[in-house]
């Protein structure tokens, strides 16, 4: 089955806003601290049941998926005709947008995974050795930044996505004009300029 533009911006988008959700709710979810039980010479972490570590890989899944897709959605071609990347590459705006997109889901990755990896370390390594260690958990505000740069990123592949699907319908217009069905790198330039 073939995927139309609109498929993939509603899988671009739903992913996005899962994303944003899983994390937001990683962030309220997230206790502020374990509470120490002191041993003979070391001082036990007891950490309140949360899902924030589920909620974090979660999360980061959406915005995977979300990332993958909207990558994908540019360069697919659609009804069977693709589109030469330098075509799509000739857009100083499709070029910006796309960076821009790129960058935000590399961010946001960061953003949600360094908190998820930190809260499951603090979890799984709970005894130390100090007398007076405090039971810590993933720095606070990392989970709602990266949630909201995920929907941020989300919001960029779908505005690349539009941004491609324009400079598509041109160059099949110009494609059309030619008789031959290829239109020259000159011609394309000229009419790119315009």
């Amino acid at each position: 089955m073939a995927l139309t533009i609109k498929q993939f911006s509603l899988i671009v988008a739903f992913s996005g806003v899962l994303s944003f959700i899983f994390g937001v709710v990683a962030e309220n979810k997230k206790p502020a601290a374990g509470t120490p039980v002191p041993g003979i010479g070391v001082i036990m972490c007891k950490y309140p049941s949360d899902p924030t570590v589920a909620l974090g890989y979660l999360s980061l899944a959406f915005l995977v998926v979300s990332t993958v897709f909207g990558l994908w959605s540019l360069f697919y071609p659609y009804k069977g005709k693709s589109v030469p990347q330098g075509a799509l590459f000739r857009s100083t705006t499709f070029v910006v947008f796309f960076n821009i997109a790129l960058f935000t889901a590399g961010l946001a990755a960061a953003l949600l995974l360094w908190p998820t990896l930190t809260e499951q370390f603090h979890l799984l390594h709970n005894v130390h050795r100090t007398p007076k260690a405090d039971c810590p958990t993933a720095k606070t505000g990392l989970f709602g930044g990266g949630a909201f740069v995920s929907l941020d990123s989300a919001l960029f592949w779908l505005v690349a996505l539009m941004l491609a699907d324009n400079a598509r319908e041109d160059y099949f217009e110009e494609v059309e004009k030619d008789p031959k069905g290829q239109v020259t790198a000159d011609e394309y330039d000229r009419h790119a300029v315009a």
